[in-house]
C-alpha cells in the first residue's frame, strides 16, 4: 500500500504542538518525503523550545507509523538558535532511539562531555570506521573489500553504509531490496557475500537527492545504528561519509567506536583532507588503526606495466610522520573498478587473485588490533 503526503499531513494535523495549534499549521514542517513506505521529514524550531517540541517529536513519529503501509518514519528535530539568543541548556537523553537538537554534539555545560551518550550496540564486539577526509578517493570500495577480507579470517562481519548522501554501498553490493520488520520493529539487515548490511539507500531510490540538514543526517546515523537488528557480530565496519562533520560526531558520540581506517590516494591535496579526519578522530578518543593508500599506481592490465599516476609512498609517509600504522597500498585497476560497478567486489569475485590478498592483508593488520576486544566480547 503506498502512503502519500497527504496521508502524512492528515495525521500530522491531529497532533497539537506547544504553541496551541495543530502542527500542520505551526509553520515548522520541512517538505515531506514519502515513497514505498518510507516516511522522512523534520521539524524546524528555535533551540530555545527544543524541550518542548521534543516530545512532539515523537508523537509524530508515532502518528505517521500507525498510518497503515508505513514501514519506516525517521523525524528529525532542527533546533537552531537565532541570532542574540542564549543557548538551551542540554536536553536530558531519553531512552529510546530519537533526534537531538543541533547543538547537542557540543559539550553540555558544567564540563560534561558528549561521550557518556556511548552504548554498546548488543551484539556486537567491535565498531570500527573507514573514512576520508575527501571524497572520490575510493572509500566505499575500501570498506567493502575490507569487511570481505575480515570475512575470510573467521570473523563475522557486519557493513554499515553511513554515507547520507552519496550511498554506494547498493550498487557496490548489487542489493535492490527494502530491509523488512522484526516483531520489534527493527530493520533487518539485508545479506549477500556472508555479510549483514545496512544503507540509506536502500530506504530511498537510488536519484533521491538526500537534502538533510544535520541533525536529519543525525537521526538517520543513529536509526541505522540501533533500529536494525545486527544479530551478533565480531565486527561492524561503518562506510563513513567523506569530511569531519555531523555523521562522526554522532557515530563518535552514540558507540564507543574500536578504530577508525582513513582511506587516501598518494597526493598531496588528498593527505591534507586525510590528516584531518585524523586528527578528528583523535580528537574524540577513537584509535586510529591505520591509513590505507588507495589508486597507489596503476597496473596495465594488458603489460603489467606500473605507472604511479597520483604519485606513491604519500600514505606511507604520512603514517610515519603522524606515528600510524601504514596498512597497505591498493593499485588502481580495472578488475578492482569493473567488480564493483557489477556488484561483485573483488575479494568476493576474484578470491584468489593478487587484490584480494591485498584487501586480506589489510583485513589482517585491523584484526590483529582488535583481537582483544573481540576475545573479550
Amino acid at each position: 500500500m503506498s502512503v502519500t503526503q497527504q496521508q502524512v499531513l492528515d495525521s500530522l494535523a491531529r497532533i497539537k504542538s506547544p504553541r496551541g495549534v495543530a502542527l500542520t499549521n505551526a509553520n515548522v514542517l520541512s517538505p515531506i518525503s514519502a515513497s514505498d513506505g518510507k516516511v522522512f521529514f523534520s521539524i524546524n524550531v528555535d533551540a530555545a523550545e527544543a524541550r518542548a517540541w521534543e516530545s512532539i517529536r515523537v508523537e509524530a513519529e508515532a502518528a505517521v507509523r500507525a498510518i497503515p503501509g508505513v514501514t519506516t518514519v525517521m523525524v528529525a528535530l532542527t533546533a537552531e538558535r537565532k541570532p542574540g539568543s542564549a543557548p538551551p541548556p542540554p536536553t536530558p537523553s531519553r531512552g529510546t532511539p530519537g533526534v537531538q537538537p543541533v547543538h547537542a554534539h557540543k559539550p553540555p555545560q558544567g564540563g560534561g562531555s558528549p561521550m557518556a551518550r556511548q552504548s554498546e550496540i548488543p551484539g556486537v564486539a567491535a565498531v570500527i570506521a573507514v573514512a576520508s577526509g575527501k571524497g572520490g578517493v575510493g572509500k566505499s570500495t575500501t570498506a567493502l573489500n575490507l569487511a570481505l577480507g575480515l570475512r575470510d579470517l573467521g570473523l563475522k562481519v557486519g557493513l554499515l553504509d553511513a554515507d547520507i548522501y552519496g550511498p554506494s554501498v547498493p550498487r557496490l553490493t548489487g542489493l535492490r531490496d527494502k530491509p523488512e520488520l522484526n516483531n520489534e520493529r527493527k530493520m533487518i539487515p539485508l545479506r549477500r557475500f556472508g555479510l549483514a548490511i545496512m544503507s540509506i539507500g536502500f530506504l530511498v531510490e537510488e536519484e533521491t537527492a538526500m537534502i538533510w540538514r544535520g541533525p536529519m543526517v543525525m537521526s538517520a546515523v543513529t536509526q541505522m545504528l540501533r533500529d536494525v537488528e545486527w544479530g551478533r557480530l565480531d565486527v561492524l565496519v561503518v562506510d563513513m561519509p567523506p569530511g569531519t562533520g555531523d555523521a562522526q560526531l554522532t557515530l563518535a558520540q552514540n558507540v564507543p567506536l574500536k578504530g577508525a581506517v582513513i582511506v587516501s590516494t598518494p597526493q598531496d591535496l588528498s593527505l591534507i583532507d586525510a590528516r584531518r579526519g585524523l586528527a578528528m578522530f583523535r580528537k574524540v578518543n577513537v584509535p586510529v588503526l591505520g591509513i590505507v593508500e588507495n589508486m597507489s599506481y596503476f597496473q596495465c592490465p594488458q603489460c603489467g606495466t606500473r605507472s604511479d599516476i597520483f604519485g606513491h609512498g604519500g600514505a606511507r609517509h604520512e603514517a610515519e610522520k603522524l606515528g600510524v600504522p601504514f596498512l597497505g597500498e591498493i593499485p588502481l585497476h580495472m578488475a578492482i573498478r569493473a567488480t564493483s560497478d557489477a556488484g561483485n567486489p573483488v575479494v568476493d569475485s576474484e578470491p584468489d587473485g593478487p587484490h584480494a590478498a591485498i584487501y586480506r592483508a589489510i583485513a589482517g593488520q585491523v584484526r590483529d588490533q582488535l583481537k582483544g576486544v573481540i576475545a573479550a566480547a
